[in-house]
């Protein structure tokens, strides 16, 4: 596949842009839904995308360039989410959005979004790491599929589905094979394999959707466990992005990661994206709840 071929999407679902898709129901008020409502948690990068898609429901023009979210509760995937969008500022430089979301009348996540026209002005950036390039890496599917060939049926179910994202990684998910200790770093390229088209909001919007992705298992790496490891519990708490360049997410970037602090049964994550010509698009930090429950 060539760098600027969009991957074919003849007998996927929906696009990632057609799930997203939000219901106006008032002037501030829409409402989203899980498109797969299997039992289990809503996945955090789709609140998050949803949240600022609403957001971007009630802002003309400007362009978000940062957001800072918490997640309160556990997402319901069988209930619609309702998005409320508090107007809290329009102003001459910076429009503030506020957005709640709720399910069965509680609120289950939080975010606050600033909006402002492009501008010239001051620049530099850091540089993007050194890595393999993402053509020399396996599809992480291909590597999760082969790592749980004997899974339980309902496992495999999973795995036959194509995710909306596209990762590769040098060692994509490594700490389930041996269980051994390793620095918290990470990096993995990804993409949205199915095409956004040209509304640049809305790559925006599916980049916020890939960022909550591998944030959490950065911060798992020295201590060998992973999402099953028996008594391990882990949960997103609260998510920042700052969106420095626009992009096309239609088009690999490489998600670097690390952790530099994990205590008090809480793991803080940065990461930063870069577009395949080094530039830095955003940057990422995250907390996450990390605690082995008590034995019985």
């Amino acid at each position: 596949m060539s760098q600027t071929e969009v991957p074919e999407t003849e007998g996927q679902d929906d696009t990632l842009v057609e799930t997203l898709q939000l219901e106006r129901i008032e002037e501030n008020l829409f409402r989203g839904t899980t498109p797969d409502n299997s039992p289990g948690r809503i996945f955090g990068g789709q609140v998050i995308a949803q949240s600022l898609l609403a957001a971007y429901e009630t802002v003309e023009a400007r362009v978000c360039h940062s957001l800072h979210c918490y997640f309160i509760r556990p997402g319901d995937p069988t209930v619609p989410i309702v998005f409320e969008v508090d107007r809290s500022r329009d102003g001459g430089s910076f429009t503030t959005r506020r957005v709640v979301a709720v399910q069965r009348g509680k609120q289950i996540f939080n975010l606050a979004a600033s909006f402002k026209d492009p501008e010239e002005g001051f620049f530099h950036q850091a540089g993007m790491p050194k890595g393999p390039h993402w053509s020399k890496l396996p599809d992480q599917m291909d590597v999760m599929r082969e790592m749980m060939k004997n899974a339980p049926p309902e496992a495999k179910k999973w795995l036959s589905r194509m995710p909306p994202i596209e990762m590769r990684s040098q060692d994509a998910r490594t700490y389930w094979l041996d269980g051994k200790p390793k620095e918290p770093v990470s990096q993995n390229w990804f993409r949205c394999r199915t095409p956004i088209g040209d509304d640049a909001h809305m790559h925006q919007v599916i980049l916020a959707y890939a960022s909550d992705m591998n944030l959490l298992s950065t911060a798992m790496r020295p201590y060998g466990v992973h999402w099953q490891t028996p008594g391990f519990q882990s949960a997103s708490l609260d998510h920042a992005m700052w969106f420095h360049k626009p992009t096309d997410f239609n088009q690999w970037h490489l998600y670097v990661h690390d952790s530099p602090s994990a205590s008090d049964g809480r793991g803080l994550i940065r990461g930063q994206i870069f577009a395949e010509d080094g530039t830095l698009v955003a940057s990422v930090a995250q907390e996450g709840l990390m605690r082995m429950k008590p034995a019985k």
